[in-house]
């Protein structure tokens, strides 16, 4: 910002609008000189804008991006500042169903995927797909890599090449002996993240993304901000609408995270380990009444000892050197997130219970190529999560809580658990969680999207997003589990999307719609594209 006197009345009017009291009313939930430290910033994004040029690397035609600044500290909005990278497609303005008529544009649709750790620079070329066209015609379409992720000041926590540990283990009943290992292993990586990261480690938080949040708003012109979050992009969402509820127009969060201060953020990982138990065993009916197809057993036991077979060879000859039951684990976890992945995963499965390994190293061998990304977005996943709120100390608590939930719900919970584990040891100061509420009338009605049977996300959460939340929606997609359900498949679903979105309406406090139809199975056999997902059991 240049013009000292534009900067004055921006801020001052900024001030004014953040000057509505959620409806938590505690002392103390959103710092004073934090709140002007974000009006300041909003001030100079406004004034500044956004030059959008060339993307970097390979983009779609028409998509375009620029930075904005933020400060590193809200509290100190003239200290050090760093940047994001901002992606956008423009608005069509045309009917997809009918190429002469003009639609009306409605501003920026900005879109978060979740993590902590994910990047939305690629969100803008949704557009192209089918169910999005109707909102990409009225929106212009905008992604961002969050504060850590790369271009956005990006964070490390361990050399990439170091990241990849494979092959892998994944006892679901560990050791004394393994707790010592990777205690040793939680400890280094959390000291590597401040030695790599530098004192700006603890300004690496949810409340500063929604901050981030509100500059971005700014500097795109927008006066309110319509808003769409995925996953832990909803938790991301509901502390913007706490912090700023004058500044919100719409707003879709698509599979809630739980806001409970309480929950955040490790009771939220137990829940997450039981609910993927659920998914799991959801996983293995479908294989067990597909059979006939992959030959692992007709009943879902009989499907677990197929899966136990394969990480007991694996734990003896990891295939190809490189898939150990660890990567085993990860490969099949992500069936939890997406029953569009069963097919492949019972294929890749039963092929190598018969000898061929290669759809599995195929599926689960680690790349060079996604190291860095990788590392990357471990590194701000771990960041956030342990700074966002205060974490046992004492491993003790971790082991009697783990070990118990072990007994019922094996599949994810040690895996889980070691992921967060650096939160037990972490250097940075600790933030007290924001009690997550709204008031009637304080901000637009908000519509919520969740799956019944989301582990990622579990429905609780959902549940009580909805009861915080004053006003808002939730639209539930039944007796279904996959993560992130807006904009997807399911009709009804996408018929609430466009609805308030596009108009502004909403179906009353509660709506459900049909699942999705089950995937059909494919036959074991056949390479083709690797399939490598940067979502792993720790991200929600």
């Amino acid at each position: 910002m240049r013009a000292a006197a534009l900067y004055s009345a921006a801020g001052s009017l900024l001030l004014t609008g953040l000057a509505v009291t959620p409806a938590n009313g505690a002392p103390g939930a959103a710092d004073a000189a934090e709140l002007r430290g974000t009006a300041v910033a909003a001030a100079r994004a406004r004034a500044a804008g956004l030059g959008f040029g060339a993307c970097p690397g390979e983009s779609p035609a028409g998509m375009r991006c620029a930075t904005v600044r933020v400060p590193l500290d809200y509290a100190r909005p003239g200290g050090r500042q760093i940047e994001l990278t901002v992606s956008r497609m423009p608005a069509t303005q045309r009917d997809p169903a009918n190429s002469k008529r003009k639609v009306p544009r409605q501003g920026a649709l900005v879109y978060n995927p979740g993590g902590p750790g994910a990047s939305g620079l690629n969100f803008p070329m949704i557009g192209v797909i089918p169910e999005w066209q109707r909102i990409a015609s009225a929106y212009d379409l905008v992604g961002y890599a969050p504060r850590g992720v790369a271009p956005s000041a990006p964070l490390s926590c361990e050399k990439p090449e170091e990241f990849y540990k494979a092959p892998s283990l994944a006892p679901v009943h560990p050791t004394e002996a393994y707790k010592r290992e990777r205690i040793a292993r939680a400890k280094a990586y959390a000291r590597g993240c401040a030695e790599r990261s530098g004192s700006g480690l603890e300004f690496y938080t949810s409340l500063n993304n929604a901050r981030d949040l509100d500059v971005l708003r700014a500097a795109l012109g927008e006066s309110r901000l319509t808003f769409m979050g995925a996953s832990y992009g909803t938790y991301v969402g509901a502390l913007y609408a706490a912090l700023f509820p004058g500044h919100v127009r719409r707003m879709v969060l698509d599979s809630a995270v739980d806001p409970d201060p309480a929950k955040v953020w490790y009771r939220e990982n137990l829940d997450q380990s039981a609910a993927f138990e659920d998914r799991w065993a959801d996983f293995r009916a479908w294989v067990a009444r597909h059979d006939d197809v992959y030959g692992l057993g007709a009943t879902p036991a009989a499907v677990q000892r197929s899966y136990d077979t394969a990480s007991d060879r694996l734990r003896a000859h990891p295939a190809d050197g490189k898939v150990g039951p660890g990567q085993l684990q990860n490969t099949f976890l992500m069936a939890g997130y997406y029953d569009d992945y069963w097919p492949s995963r019972a294929a890749a499965l039963a092929a190598f219970l018969k000898g061929d390994a290669e759809p599995l190293v195929r599926l689960g061998a680690p790349s060079p190529e996604t190291a860095a990304e990788a590392e990357n977005g471990s590194a701000v996943y771990t960041a956030v999560e342990c700074n966002d709120a205060p974490w046992p100390a004492d491993f003790r608590v971790w082991d009697r809580d783990n070990t118990r939930l072990a007994r019922t719900a094996p599949f994810e919970t040690w895996d889980n658990a070691w992921t967060n584990l650096p939160c037990a040891y972490w250097p940075a100061r600790r933030q007290v969680p924001l009690d997550v509420r709204t008031g009637r009338g304080e901000t637009p009605p908000v519509l919520i999207l969740a799956a019944e049977r989301d582990a990622a996300t579990p429905y609780d959460g959902a549940l009580e997003l909805n009861r915080r939340l004053a006003g808002s929606t939730l639209v539930t997609e039944r007796d279904a589990g996959t993560h992130g359900i807006g904009g997807g498949p399911n009709r009804c679903v996408n018929a609430h999307l466009d609805a308030y979105l596009l108009e502004g309406r909403l179906p009353g406090r509660r709506a459900a719609c049909a699942p999705r139809p089950e995937p059909r199975p494919t036959e074991p056999a056949g390479r083709g594209t690797p399939d490598r997902d940067a979502l792993r059991g720790r991200r929600a």
